[in-house]
């Protein structure tokens, strides 16, 4: 009777740990602006003007920027003037694909297509960035980011939508850059 019962609890406890495989990370339906909002990860913490400032030193800041505890992995939010328009995300793949490999020692794309997420379409490109240091007399080791970035136009404005985490957490954070990526609601 007793080797019943604990055949019993076992496979209840698989049957609960395969269910909560499914429900995915946890997000948090953030307003970014009154026609945009997103799914940001529990956790994760809004980085004010200054926080942003020292992140990101740019002319054009982002909009916003989403980090977890230990500021490793961020999400961050940009908008900037384009004279493209939605009828060029076919072009626009290839640009940014393109700028992308020219910006890094070396990419691997893992995806790279123009989707709908939320009746909207977005360029996405999903890769593993390296930066390597080639300063004569460097040894320092090649910086290496998995990355999630999706581009919408709206109106004549672009907006970027960019997961960086690093490459060997890959694994750990992929899901979720994914589930950011499909809660984008661009009004």
């Amino acid at each position: 009777m007793k080797t019943n019962s604990l055949l019993f609890r076992l496979a209840a406890l698989l049957l609960l740990l395969t269910l909560a495989s499914f429900v995915g990370p946890r997000l948090t339906k953030t307003a970014i602006t009154k026609t945009l909002s997103v799914g940001v990860p529990q956790g994760f913490m809004s980085l004010p003007d200054d926080g942003i400032a020292v992140k990101y030193p740019a002319a054009r800041r982002p909009l916003a920027v989403y980090t977890d505890p230990s500021g490793r992995i961020d999400f961050s939010v940009a908008q900037k003037p384009t004279t493209f328009n939605d009828r060029d995300y076919a072009l626009l793949l290839k640009i940014y694909k393109a700028s992308i490999q020219n910006m890094y020692s070396k990419v691997q794309f893992l995806a790279e297509d123009i989707r709908t997420v939320n009746k909207r379409d977005f360029v996405m490109l999903e890769f593993v960035s390296t930066v390597n240091d080639t300063r004569r007399g460097s040894n320092l080791a090649p910086i290496r980011k998995y990355q999630l970035v999706q581009y919408a136009i709206q109106g004549d404005q672009l907006f970027v939508f960019t997961f960086d985490a690093p490459a060997d957490e890959q694994a750990q954070w992929q899901p979720t850059a994914q589930a950011v990526m499909k809660s984008i609601v661009l009004k």
